[in-house]
């Protein structure tokens, strides 16, 4: 009985994230190395429902600005809650993972959600073919020597200069998959 009641050790700790949550065994020997990690990690990927999306963030962004800031993970400023959140939020296409890094610096710096952060700076992805869709259509309409250039093979790598000026037009909001599958169809089809 007293078995049963002891918390989990950190070696059982890691061979469950490396088979039930499919991590590298670098990660959970990363994410298991402090208790109290290992537990941001789990209520993350709970709230996230990504494991590895959950070990990527942690291990990457959130354990080098509390390296910068001198922090424990106790003290971190964004909640497991908070950065499971804006994990789901990425993988729903609600915000890119671009916006997603400039979401969480404003997480870090003002302890927002990253539903708050999203909502004041108006920074929802734009996935709606037709709006993607019109903003291609002015930049094509903008650029009509580029595009000609384009159809006639006079100059090369051109696409590139059309999706850098959707994303710029766009703000970077532009859902860049569609972007580029617009700019493909409208270009090349």
């Amino acid at each position: 009985r007293m078995k049963a009641d002891l918390p989990e050790m950190p070696i059982a700790r890691k061979n469950r994230f490396v088979t039930e949550h499919g991590l590298p065994e670098y990660d959970a020997d990363v994410l298991t190395a402090e208790r109290d990690l290992a537990h941001f990690y789990e209520e993350t990927a709970k709230v996230s429902g990504n494991f590895k999306g959950a070990s990527n963030w942690i291990m990457t962004e959130l354990l080098r600005e509390l390296n910068n800031n001198n922090l424990e993970i106790k003290d971190s400023p964004i909640s497991p809650k908070s950065l499971g959140q804006l994990i789901a939020m990425i993988d729903k296409g609600t915000i890119s993972g671009k916006i997603a890094k400039a979401v969480f610096i404003d997480m870090w710096k003002t302890k927002k959600t990253p539903e708050e952060i999203i909502k004041e700076k108006g920074l929802v992805q734009i996935s709606d073919p037709g709006a993607v869709e019109k903003i291609v259509d002015e930049v094509l309409a903008a650029n009509a020597q580029q595009v000609e250039d384009h159809k006639t093979g006079k100059k090369k790598n051109l696409f590139g200069f059309f999706v850098g000026a959707v994303m710029k037009a766009s703000k970077g909001q532009a859902n860049p998959e569609l972007v580029n599958q617009i700019l493909q169809k409208k270009l090349n089809g």
